[in-house]
């Protein structure tokens, strides 16, 4: 059996022929095992260099074929649709199975071509397209209705829906079919230790700074790293330089750089650049505190992996985010966001980061991999045994 997934990713490439991702990685691919026998994969390919490539997790899931989509959120893209229609339309026609991930381009096209091939298709709803769009541009305060009526339209329709929240997404975009909610984090086998090792540092620390941390593509404004440094100023301005923002992702730097500049925090804000998905649990256990200030998630798999290295946490009024955090440390947004960001940060004394730390770890247990695989598993050979490929028919 033949299972096609469609996302936008990307995934990156230095000579065609071995593939890296980020958030995309043999642990993302290695799920839909579980119902195929070869793993299709639609997706954006950009050509990086080798040092990127280091950096990246390399694909080595088999058997597996990647189809190169193109982009078309541009100007000059939207010539490229008839193109990428055409792509996934002899690529919906090749699968027993299509998963398509949304919101996203390539995921929107594929499952409308499903449904009109009557191909059996299974849907992941992983985030809000309204907060991306929105939050995004002025272009994409025009672009934000039209995705949220896409992605209506297409769970509405679909018989099997996936969701990586436990509530937000699917009061926005419920569905009539059967479903499951199920994180697309997996996390492996939660060690003791690692809170140990946390308190302790926790309780031993003697260096004066406290490093915050994000992990997220630094050159998309929607996630939100801005607000983490226009805080530092603010607390710069109070006399308060004891904080270093770390951040940890891939893009253009020149945006935040600017807004470092802008509020006098340049020192304090360290850019350490993408790093591969087994490095990031490496460098989580050198930060203090974990931020996710994006206005665009479905429920955050870089926020629960700091959770599950006993971190104390904090985050944005976004998505599933609400559904993992204590509420004193959420923040909104809003004119207030700074404020309110400031004051988090300045309550994180000694006992109250060591309660976090506790609470965060255990809440973080209830995203391990074997738990939340089986569940998975269970749902995918439901969906597989419920439906016959059309051909097959």
């Amino acid at each position: 059996m033949v299972v096609l997934f469609c996302h936008n990713g990307p995934l990156g490439t230095v000579d065609g022929l071995k593939y890296y991702g980020v958030a995309h990685n043999d642990s993302t691919f290695m799920r839909y095992y579980s119902i195929a026998d070869e793993l299709h994969i639609a997706i954006r390919v950009k050509t990086i260099s080798q040092e990127e490539a280091n950096r990246r997790s390399l694909i080595t899931v088999n058997p597996v074929k990647i189809i190169p989509c193109p982009k078309t959120e541009s100007v000059k893209g939207i010539f490229k649709i008839p193109k990428l229609k055409k792509i996934l339309k002899q690529a919906v026609s090749n699968a027993d199975y299509v998963v398509a991930r949304i919101p996203s381009s390539i995921g929107y096209f594929a499952a409308q071509i499903a449904m009109e091939l009557n191909k059996p298709l299974l849907v992941e709803a992983v985030a809000c397209p309204w907060d991306a769009c929105w939050n995004h541009s002025l272009k994409g305060k025009f672009i934000a209705p039209i995705n949220v009526y896409k992605m209506k339209k297409i769970l509405r329709k679909t018989a099997y829906s996936l969701y990586v929240t436990n509530e937000f997404l699917q009061r926005r975009y419920p569905t009539n079919g059967k479903t499951i909610s199920c994180s697309n984090v997996s996390l492996a086998p939660i060690d003791e230790t690692v809170l140990e090792n946390r308190l302790k540092r926790i309780k031993n620390k003697t260096d004066e700074r406290i490093k915050i941390g994000t992990v997220a593509a630094v050159d998309v404004q929607y996630k939100g790293q801005q607000y983490v440094i226009r805080a530092l100023g603010k607390l710069k301005k109070q006399g308060i330089t004891n904080f270093e923002y770390h951040l940890v992702g891939g893009g253009d730097q020149s945006y935040l750089r600017s807004q470092a500049k802008k509020y006098d925090v340049e020192d304090q804000v360290k850019f350490i650049g993408p790093l591969p998905h087994d490095k990031v649990f490496e460098w989580l256990d050198t930060i203090d505190i974990y931020a996710q200030p994006s206005r665009q998630e479905g429920l955050p798999r870089a926020l629960i992996e700091a959770m599950s290295r006993g971190l104390p946490c904090m985050g944005a009024k976004t998505g599933g985010i609400p559904e993992l955090l204590e509420p004193s440390f959420i923040f909104s947004n809003s004119r207030k966001e700074i404020d309110e960001i400031l004051e988090i940060l300045l309550s994180m004394m000694p006992e109250v980061m060591e309660t976090q730390a506790r609470r965060n770890f255990e809440t973080a247990k209830n995203y391990e991999k074997s738990k939340l695989e089986q569940r998975r598993r269970e749902f995918f050979e439901e969906f597989k045994n419920s439906v016959v490929p059309a051909e097959k028919k």
